[in-house]
Formats: structure tokens, sequence, C-alpha cells
């Protein structure tokens, strides 16, 4: 992620647990994002990629299963969608939105924005915000910069115009952002207050890194790696009072063994009182609502100084 205010993401700070509240007094709020991003490398989809077992798997039995258990768990959740794969999997993203999942956009092509010149960087979100909207009928809320298998660093990638981009687009939130354990306002030029809603997104809570990362023989022996990390972070978030979110992949939570140890988490959250299980979008605008960047934003002056000799 590139530094706002020569420093962070954000200058904002955050909130307190006490003041941190839900919908209908709530105690925690938990969020699940399907990544459908089937791209290997950073300038986005290609025919290969598609046309793997991996993605056969990923786009029919795997999805159907991991569909089932979230089903089974009365849960609506966050799917992001490359552009170009929604229109390639017309149907499949229809029928998602028509069971009440929310449909996100995970790039054009799910391609590193990071290499794009601001022109083509806008022409690009244009061009996918136009594509999946004709498919759901409805302008999209969130984009995502979600990691790819192959790359370098676990979090994902924006350029350094990506989010103003976003908010020029309309465009309520972005969906990995890094800065906080709760939304938080992205703040793009302090002097103006300009700055998008961040959802947070952490990767150790993601399936990517843990099924089949690092690949150790098949990579199934890290599941329950994956498994202890969901439960314990969940914990420590529900006794705070704040938020949890986990990504998802059908070409590895797919397969029923792993399947069994999201059933087994999502049973443990649905016995605990006060959780609020929403969509990205649904969280997005009650935090708007709740805590609209008019209010809540407080800035503090960003603590990177210039030296002589530095790199900056």
């Amino acid at each position: 992620m590139p530094w706002k205010e020569r420093y962070t993401t954000s200058d904002e700070r955050t909130l307190d647990d006490k003041e941190v509240r839900w919908p209908d007094a709530s105690r925690c709020a938990v969020r699940v994002v399907v990544d459908l991003g089937m791209a290997h490398a950073a300038d986005g989809l290609k025919a290969s990629d598609l046309d793997s077992s991996e993605a056969v798997f990923a786009m029919g039995e795997g999805l159907d299963r991991l569909l089932a258990v979230l089903t089974r768990h009365a849960m609506k959740v966050t799917f992001a969608v490359p552009a170009w794969l929604a229109v390639l999997y017309r149907g499949r993203i229809e029928s998602l939105h028509r069971a009440g999942h929310e449909i996100a956009v995970a790039g054009l092509k799910g391609e590193d924005p990071a290499l794009l010149s601001r022109d083509e960087e806008a022409s690009r979100i244009d061009e996918a915000s136009r594509l999946v909207a004709g498919i759901i009928g409805e302008a999209p809320a969130g984009w995502f910069c979600l990691p790819r298998g192959s790359d370098p660093f676990a979090v994902g990638s924006v350029s350094a115009n990506t989010v103003d981009l976003l908010i020029d687009a309309g465009y309520h939130y972005i969906g990995n952002g890094l800065a906080d354990d709760i939304p938080y306002y992205w703040v793009t030029d302090a002097q103006t207050r300009r700055s998008l809603l961040a959802l947070p997104y952490y990767y150790h809570f993601n399936d990517l890194y843990f099924i089949m990362y690092p690949r150790k023989g098949s990579g199934i022996e890290n599941g329950d790696v994956l498994l202890r990390n969901w439960l314990a972070e969940f914990d420590a978030q529900y006794q705070r009072g704040r938020h949890f979110e986990i990504t998802l992949h059908p070409e590895h939570a797919g397969w029923s063994n792993r399947l069994r140890g999201l059933d087994k988490f999502l049973s443990y959250v649905r016995e605990k009182p006060g959780v609020w299980s929403c969509t990205s979008a649904a969280c997005a605008a009650y935090w708007q609502q709740a805590y609209p960047a008019e209010q809540t934003l407080r800035l503090a002056p960003g603590i990177w100084q210039d030296h002589e000799g530095s790199l900056s």
C-alpha cells in the first residue's frame, strides 16, 4: 500500500473500544469475503488462468460446496469479482446476486493497478464498474485489490491514484484497508479531508496464505492453523466489541475437509450472542451513517519529517 500524508494510509486516530457500536446493540461485526480472482500474474486474467483445473473446480464444485456451507449458516457474503470474470460467468454472478450476496469489483481483470498510468487505471475502473453494473442491475458499492497467489506481498496492491479514482467513480468503500481493525476513512488530502471508507483486511485470515502457502506437501496440513487463527482473533475482537473478517477462495476452501473447518468456525460464531453478520456493503453503509467522516475523522499531524540524505 502506498503511504498517504507522507506516513500512512490515514492520519486518523482510531476509535476506542467503548466508542464502537453496531446495529441492534450487537457486540461484534463479522464479514466473509469470497475472492473469485483467478489471475496469477500482475497484468491480470489470461485464458490459461481460466482453463486451469483449479479454476474449473473453483467456479464449479468448489463454489457449490462453499455456498452450501454459507447457506446452512444463513450468511450473506461479499464476492470480490474481476469484471472480465463476471462477464464470462454472467449466469453464476447473477445467481449469487439474486441470492442476496453482494457483488463487489476486484479490478477489470484482477491486475495490479500500481503498474498502470493514472489515465489507464481510471479507464479500467470505469469499464469494470460498467460491466459489473450491467450484470447485477445496480452500481457496485465496493472495490477490492486483493493479492494474487503469486504476489510477493500478501496485502494486495493499489497505486498512488487508486483511492482518488474510486472516489471519483462513486464507490462507497475499498475492501482491503490495513490501517485499522475497524472501518476507517482513507484520507487522500488532509486539507480538503477528501477520503474513502476502507474496510479492514488482514492476510492472517485469508485462506490463500495458510491452506496453500507456503506449499508443504499438498498444503492440506495448514488448514488447522488457519482455523486456530480465525477462532483466536474472533474471540479477541468479540471481547473488545470490534470487527472480524475472513477471506475465502473456492479453489482452496471448497474441498470437503477444509469446509469442515469453515463450518466449525461459523457454528462457533453463531453460538455467540450479539454477532452482526453483514456484507461489506451493509457494513460500509452502516458505518458511514453512524460514523460520518465529517464528524468522525480526527486528523493528527503526520509524524514523518524529511532529513538531509533521506530517501523520501
